[in-house]
């Protein structure tokens, strides 16, 4: 059976679920008044819809008298349409309301890194009923092409490093001016020093991931660094997959590792902040475009909280980024 209405205006094309259940409400009660107490609305708000819904769709559905209310043959032959849509409607609410919501998925890079670990931590406190799952995709570039598939929610990394194809279908928030640092061995003629001058590095080979197909975005961030220095980025060393064969690789080289301030420690080996001038690593957070998730409003907030209270926004006066993560922040891009 399909619903034809007796007169034939031009009909909307879509009708107002509301202006349905004041319907459904008043065929119920047959009473105007107990109708819009029912639904707690003014009388006169309850009568505007049921009009409404009438020129919508070009038929009288209530015969109005001062004494009672009845439905017309076109009210009784919407009826069952009105309430159909209107239990399918509350089927898809209760549905979604079932269902919590998937597992927001976090790259931190690595199990040791400490900027993004504090931000899920804290987001886990400020929503502990949503479940924020850690990933570990070693590098952004990487865990971008994740992001792009559908496969991560959220990575942290320094965003202007990413290919512009990648980051045309992918959001930042910048998180942390981050201070970087070299990674050396115990032995090494600079591993006295409390604190390394970059160009103290001149003639040394630094290992910065070069050849890793995963981090790309430090890799350049090194060159930056390096660039008429007299530094070079080691060559590629074997691809070490887990903490422990990052370690023995590293120390079979002897390579020192450029790093941030918060790098785990490696055994036989010192960590050294750099400075003369401060290099600094942008970290922002990073996320595919359009990416809705309570729990990702919340690693958010997070990322505002600690950088605001540990000043992790503010550059030191002798700070260095490179002139392209500037412009790119400049422009919120």
């Amino acid at each position: 059976m399909s619903w034809t209405p007796r007169t034939t205006p031009r009909i909307s094309t879509h009708l107002d679920p509301r202006l349905l259940l004041a319907f459904v409400t008043v065929a119920e009660e047959l009473h105007f008044t107990r109708a819009a107490a029912r639904l707690y609305v003014a009388q006169q708000a309850l009568s505007r819809d049921v009009r409404r819904l009438e020129r919508e769709l070009g038929a009288e559905l209530f015969v109005r008298t001062t004494r009672q209310v009845t439905l017309t043959a076109d009210g009784e032959r919407l009826l069952p349409y009105a309430r159909r849509v209107l239990g399918a409607q509350e089927e898809l609410l209760a549905a979604f309301r079932e269902v919590q919501p998937r597992p927001l998925l976090v790259d931190l890079n690595s199990p040791g890194l400490l900027t993004g670990r504090r931000v899920l931590h804290r987001a886990r406190e400020l929503a502990p009923e949503q479940e924020l799952m850690a990933r570990y995709e070693s590098g952004l570039a990487g865990a971008a092409r994740e992001l792009m598939a559908g496969r991560l929610d959220v990575s942290f990394g320094r965003f202007a490093g990413l290919e512009p194809g990648l980051r045309a279908g992918l959001d930042h928030q910048l998180v942390r001016y981050e201070p970087m640092a070299v990674v050396l061995p115990e032995g090494h003629r600079l591993a006295a020093l409390a604190e390394v001058p970059v160009d103290a590095l001149a003639g040394e080979a630094v290992y910065a991931g070069a050849g890793n197909p995963r981090t790309p975005e430090w890799t350049d961030l090194a060159r930056r660094l390096f660039e008429g220095r007299d530094i070079e980025v080691a060559a590629p060393a074997p691809m070490a997959v887990g903490e422990e064969e990052f370690e023995r690789v590293m120390a079979k080289t002897g390579t020192p590792i450029l790093a941030v301030v918060d790098f785990p420690a490696m055994a036989r080996t010192v960590l050294r902040p750099l400075v003369d001038p401060v290099p600094l690593s942008a970290v922002s957070l990073v996320w595919r475009k359009g990416l809705v998730h309570p729990g990702f409003d919340a690693l958010r907030r997070a990322a505002v909280e600690i950088g605001t209270a540990d000043g992790w926004l503010r550059r030191p006066v002798n700070g260095w980024i490179p002139a392209i993560d500037v412009d790119m922040l400049k422009r919120g891009k």
